[in-house]
Order: C-alpha cells, then structure tokens, then sequence
C-alpha cells in the first residue's frame, strides 16, 4: 500500500519530463541486465563438470586435470587442443588454476549399504577456474578467449543405423537420447544450439531429406524460422562390422563450407567433436 502522506511533498513532474525519467530508468535498467547476463556467461565460460567416484583427493586431481582441458578448450573455442600432448605439464597441477569447487552426488536419496558406499558413489564435479589464469595460459598456448556473442547453431542431424533412419528434433521421441546428448555436449563446449521440430522440419519440405545432402538454400529458412545464425549439417552412420560410428559434418560460415569427419567413437563423442569443431571454425580458429 503507498503512503499517501509521503506522496504530498513529491514535485510533480511535467509530463515530458517524467516520460523522459522513465525512459532513462528502463534504459540503465536494461543496462544493467544485460550487463549482469554477460558477466554470468563469462563466468560460465570458466566452469566445467565432470564425473568422478567418491570425494576422495586423487579421483578430484583426476577430476580437476580433465575439467582444465574442458574449460581451455570451452573458453577459447579450440576444439584442437583435445589431446593436446603441451597440456600434460599443465594438467598435472590443474589444482593451482583451480577457484572454486562443488559436488553434486547423482545417487541423491539412495542409501548407502556398506562401508563402500559413500567412498564408490559417482558424483558430479563442478569446477570454477580463475578467469586470469586461464586467459594467461591460453596466451602461453598461443590462443585466446573467445568472449565476443557466439552465434546460435542449429543442427540438423541425420542418424542412420541400418534400415533405421531419422532426424534428431526437438521432439521426437525416436531421437530423445541423441537430443540430451547433443544439448549436452554445445553445454560443455560453451555454445548454444537449437534442433529443429518435426513440424518445422514437415512445413519446411526439408522432412526425410538427408541433412548432408540438402542445399544450403534448404537449411536457410528453417535456421532462421529457429533463431538460429549458422546451419550445421551432420549424418552418423552406424559400421556394423566395425561397430563404430562413421561421422560425417559441415557448416557454411564466411562464405566458405567447412567438412569433417570423425570414426571409431560413440555418438556423444561425435556430437562433442561436431559441436567443438563448429566453435573452432566460429572462433577463428581455423579448420576443425
């Protein structure tokens, strides 16, 4: 309730006058949200999970060395530097980069039942690195951050794993476990990704025809209809008699249509490099 008394002694403002104040409000207001969004991304940048056994010292270290490749890798866009041998020396002390740390345990509310219990329980890892330290490092590996607006990538991605073939969207139950899986791996890689509907895929014409295949004249319309900026096109296809996955992706950016491949991993790995390559091509940072 507002105090009528406390209003008496208030100017009254002349129409203009308060329109314009308004507008000066709403505007540092603005300001100063996306000012807070932007620094929460940054911070985002810095942050990355893993999954280890127990919250025991030498499973963390383990835990530690991986999220520091994750997070280099995250923050610059450099999808290269996944198994880059110069990172050993620097992983083995992951701990002196090292801000912040949490666990989440994923078998919340289910007792243990020996003394192996809490000690065998996998848990999830979150990391927090120091934005500094980081940002120096890259500069000794002969990178840097990538801290401009990363462009919204929308994938479309076909999967054919003997007679059975589909798109992966955004709502069909036949692909839900390669959905999760590729959310996933745009999370770990500081992107964002949008998947196409089955209806936007069906009005578009677009339904039942081969990502890879498809003009880029295809693509356009649907990338734009989901917010999308860039079309990343991909097709997996299951080797039975090597029981792997062969990999196939591309993306037009600048006017130049960048291809490659990766074989012999499991499908989340394959989104991991599709959507790392992606950043490394969006970044500057050359050819996946």
């Amino acid at each position: 309730m507002v105090d009528l008394r406390m209003t008496r002694h208030l100017p009254v403002l002349p129409r203009r006058a308060t329109a314009g104040a308004i507008v000066k409000i709403l505007l540092a207001s603005a300001l100063t949200w996306c000012a807070g969004t932007l620094a929460a991304a940054a911070a985002d940048l810095y942050r990355a999970r893993t999954t280890v056994t127990g919250q025991g010292e030498t499973n963390r270290m383990t835990g530690f060395a991986a999220c520091l490749e994750d997070v280099l890798i995250k923050v610059s866009g450099a999808e290269k530097l996944a198994g880059d041998h110069r990172l050993a020396v620097y992983k083995s002390n992951a701990k002196s980069f090292v801000r912040a740390f949490s666990y989440r345990d994923q078998m919340s509310g289910t007792p243990t039942r020996d003394e192996q219990g809490t000690r065998d329980r996998p848990y999830d890892l979150t990391v927090d690195f120091e934005e500094t330290k980081i940002d120096d490092l890259l500069k000794t590996l002969g990178l840097k951050p990538w801290l401009s607006q990363r462009p919204l990538v929308a994938a479309f991605v076909g999967m054919e794993q003997g007679p059975k073939k589909y798109i992966v969207t955004a709502d069909g139950a036949t692909s839900d476990l390669q959905r999760d899986s590729l959310r996933a791996a745009a999370d770990r890689r500081g992107m964002g990704i949008v998947l196409p509907s089955a209806a936007a895929l069906s009005k578009s014409g677009f339904n039942g025809v081969e990502p890879m295949t498809a003009p880029s004249s295809a693509l356009a319309p649907v990338t734009a209809e989901l917010g999308g900026e860039v079309a990343l096109a991909g097709k997996l296809v299951w080797d039975d008699r090597r029981l792997e996955w062969v990999t196939r992706w591309q993306m037009d950016w600048h006017g130049r249509t960048h291809r490659w491949q990766v074989r012999g991993v499991t499908f989340d790995e394959a989104f991991r490099r599709a959507i790392g390559g992606a950043a490394q091509v969006l970044s500057g940072n050359g050819d996946p």
